[in-house]
């Protein structure tokens, strides 16, 4: 199915990448689970062995459940292409590797994903690439690190789980004119809330495990973007193996099609939850996008449709011992290293975001031992906010 531009994305969260049945044909996309795909005509087998024409050979390569994946977050993201991974972090990795070759320069922020900083600061030195990771929002140091020498610009907005924002347009274009590729991780916004191509961004990269498939019940990745650059992380993935599963496809599938009725209600849940914490005596700092003491509230704005489920705080005289006492008060969330779900899930940098990542390493990151990461659920926002409010009584 070809995007409509006059459907609505909740419109395409539902019919993208499907298709009108035919008579006595399922309604619902069937899950795939052969691994290999016959022929009796040797010259047709080899010509989709080529993709010369429509077919499936082998999925590790390609599956008709994984393909309406593909295309469904090929068109809410408005992209040329999409591929897929068995996980996000396979995703960000056959992103890298797959375009990046020894000697090449990565411009990018510190406050990325805690495993995606490590294979920058980690894998990267072994494999001969170099990772420049700049202060998140000095814009300025950010085009000076450009200007030294840029081949992939990698990008992270609202970043996990400190929630800064990064201005995508400018930044794109000054990555651009130096000639280099920008690659944004929308995980956080949703194509719901925030279309990094249309800022300037090439690709686009998704932890399907988190919004996207909603439920906490299937791993996946999905990268989106031109259509040269996507050949060649195919490529790299096929070769490498970290193939999506057809049922984590199909369950991520079946998420979606609620993608934008869950997104706004977590992203109204959040703000009612943001500002009743930002007034609340016990909580230090709250950080929200939302929120106009937000520092990136006016980028935010402009670049996004919704200010997103997530957020993340500190408490008055925050210790360690202090989170460990309140992370346990909450009924009405989860205490686990996920987030996207239509269950509240509440944790610690050190447990969730950066728990591959050692005590220093995150202080090295700008992330906060004591930060209190908080993904808002589709709960009722009165009763989530009333169990914040108890919680904090009792700390």
């Amino acid at each position: 199915m070809k995007r409509e531009q006059s459907w609505d994305m909740g419109t395409l969260s539902v019919w993208g990448g499907e298709k009108q049945t035919a008579n006595g044909e399922p309604t619902q996309v069937p899950v795939v689970h052969s691994v290999s795909f016959g022929y009796q005509d040797v010259d047709e087998w080899l010509k989709a062995a080529l993709g010369l024409r429509e077919g499936h050979i082998y999925s590790r390569n390609t599956n008709p459940t994984v393909e309406i994946l593909e295309e469904k977050i090929r068109i809410l993201e408005g992209a040329e292409e999409a591929t897929s991974f068995s996980t996000g972090m396979g995703a960000i990795s056959g992103l890298l590797f797959g375009l990046l070759t020894k000697g090449q320069r990565v411009v990018s922020i510190r406050d990325t994903y805690g495993g995606t900083s490590k294979i920058f600061m980690e894998f990267f030195p072994k494999a001969g690439l170099e990772a420049v990771l700049c202060p998140t929002t000095d814009f300025e140091r950010i085009e000076e690190e450009i200007e030294k020498g840029c081949d992939l610009l990698y990008l992270e907005t609202p970043t996990n789980p400190t929630m800064k924002i990064v201005d995508i347009k400018r930044l794109s274009e000054k990555a651009k004119a130096k000639g280099a590729i920008v690659a944004c991780d929308n995980t956080f916004a949703t194509p719901i809330n925030q279309n990094p191509l249309l800022l300037g961004a090439d690709l686009v990269v998704h932890s399907a495990t988190k919004y996207l498939g909603g439920h906490a019940d299937a791993l996946g990745g999905l990268v989106c973007g031109k259509k040269e650059l996507i050949d060649k992380i195919f490529h790299y993935k096929e070769i490498t193996g970290a193939t999506l599963h057809p049922m984590s496809a199909y369950l991520i599938l079946r998420g979606m099609k609620t993608l934008e009725l869950r997104v706004k209600r977590q992203n109204e849940n959040a703000m009612a939850i943001a500002k009743f914490l930002e007034k609340h005596p016990k909580v230090e700092k709250v950080f929200y996008p939302g929120l106009e003491s937000h520092e990136g509230y006016e980028i935010a704005k402009r670049q996004m449709k919704g200010y997103g489920g997530m957020l993340s705080f500190t408490l008055i005289g925050d210790s360690f011992e202090t989170v460990k006492k309140f992370l346990p008060k909450l009924k009405l969330a989860h205490k686990a290293a996920n987030l996207g779900a239509v269950e509240t899930i509440a944790g610690v940098p050190a447990t969730t975001s950066h728990v591959e990542c050692t005590a220093e390493e995150r202080k090295t990151l700008g992330i906060p031992e004591t930060l209190i990461r908080y993904s808002v659920g589709i709960e009722n926002s009165e009763d989530l906010i009333a169990d914040l409010d108890s919680a904090l009584k009792e700390v």
